[in-house]
């Protein structure tokens, strides 16, 4: 992009941030009224009363899409960056943080001109309700390479995806990438909107590499704490570290000491596109799909269980009489002193495509993780369960590594952008 080009992108994106608050003017009033200077979380007052989630605040000392539960919609987006150098890729980052903050908070919108293309698409209509939306930016190790000048700067357990002995179908064009975008919101329409309006603020700096959709299903019960089901039919997520934990999450998810200094505060990402073969599935009789797992599907409960959320006991089965050894909950996390630094945060969601050329149907998990070290936690899983029989049902098609810079500041900031200290 050119300067001009650059300062055109930043003063739309400034001027739909003041047409977005007239929104703001008003929240700024909701703002005192609630005893806040926080005007992202103020528009959450000043957006439609039609059901539709709050705002989730885009500024913080954490990028907001990390320890928030799984949304019921998401969309993840890898870009290759094509900006001509350094500047016109740090002048992208900072637009598209400024839209993200747009889009996040919600309000209002309006033209500055009725001659002028409008600066929002009006997928959403007039007034923009937040839905829960959050936009996480994360760059991969490509970016970090000579085009930049930016290797001196690459995060210390930042590397490409390896290849795994189960990823035999992996595809090019649909693994890797320098910048990834993760968009999530409770309505698929809010989804599109955010990848619609943040795609053509970035246009010239950033290509699309690939991109794909993922959903939630529904808990449906028994109580609203119940995980949702993959498309196995099994529950999806049950022992995750809670994410509430404070002291845990900076033990298994934030960045810690070794890191550049830019990146204190950020987090390892690892997203994979993972094929379900789901028509062969179909077919296994339920105990084996049960022992494969290591749970029952009804209730999630672990072999020999009646709830969900009971510990498996592994150490009171040492021989897999009831879970088998080879089970997938005893193989991807065994509850042992030597594996307990090895958990991970997942935030599993569904995909659909739809059928192949051959009329297969092409659905399957977005496996997501965050982690402080991809090699000790993800890579160590990956290891144990490459060997487990649900290896025969799954095909890992794409995804990569990328690493999720530090939030912008304090709440409320407005001027701070993910990746600022990366470029300052």
């Amino acid at each position: 992009m050119s300067p001009l080009d650059r300062r055109q992108f930043l003063s739309r994106s400034a001027l739909t941030l003041g047409a977005a608050g007239a929104g703001a003017a008003a929240a700024a009033a909701a703002a005192g009224a609630a005893g806040t200077d926080d005007p992202t979380a103020a528009a959450a007052a000043n957006a439609p009363s039609d059901g539709l989630a709050g705002a989730v605040p885009f500024d913080g000392p954490h990028q907001a899409g990390v320890l928030r539960p799984a949304s019921a919609h998401a969309r993840f987006a890898a870009f290759d960056a094509t900006a001509p150098d350094a500047g016109a890729l740090a002048s992208a980052l900072q637009a598209l943080s400024y839209r993200a903050r747009v889009l996040t908070a919600g309000g209002a919108t309006s033209p500055l001109d009725p001659d002028a293309p409008p600066l929002d698409s009006g997928v959403l209509g007039g007034t923009i309700a937040p839905d829960g939306l959050t936009v996480t930016i994360g760059f991969g190790a490509s970016l970090f390479d000579d085009r930049y000048g930016l290797a001196k700067q690459r995060p210390a357990h930042l590397t490409p995806m390896p290849r795994f002995a189960v990823d035999d179908d992996l595809v090019a064009d649909q693994t890797h990438g320098d910048v990834l975008v993760q968009i999530a919101a409770a309505h698929r329409d809010t989804v599109t909107h955010a990848m619609r309006e943040l795609m053509r603020t970035v246009r010239g700096a950033l290509e699309l590499r690939w991109t794909v959709d993922g959903f939630q299903g529904a808990s449906r019960g028994p109580t609203r704490k119940s995980s949702s089901r993959n498309l196995f039919g099994f529950r999806d997520g049950t022992s995750n570290p809670d994410p509430a934990d404070a002291a845990l999450m900076d033990r298994l998810v934030w960045s810690k000491a070794g890191e550049p200094a830019w990146a204190a505060g950020g987090t390892y990402l690892v997203v994979r596109q993972i094929r379900m073969q789901v028509e062969f599935w179909d077919r296994v009789g339920l105990r084996e799909q049960e022992n494969m797992i290591g749970r029952h599907r009804d209730t999630g409960a672990p072999l020999g269980g009646t709830d969900e959320f009971q510990d498996p006991r592994l150490d009171a089965d040492p021989k897999g009489a009831r879970i088998p050894s080879d089970a997938h909950i005893r193989l991807a996390n065994p509850r042992t002193a030597a594996t307990d630094d090895q958990r991970i945060l997942r935030r599993a969601y569904n995909y659909d495509r739809g059928f192949d050329r051959a009329g297969t149907l092409d659905q399957g998990l977005l496996f997501v993780a965050y982690n402080q070290d991809p090699a000790r936690q993800f890579a160590r899983i990956q290891e144990r369960l490459n060997d487990e029989p649900m290896t025969d049902y799954v095909s890992p098609v794409g995804g990569g590594y990328f690493f999720v810079p530090p939030g912008t500041g304090r709440t409320g900031e407005r001027s701070g952008w993910i990746g600022r200290t990366l470029f300052a």
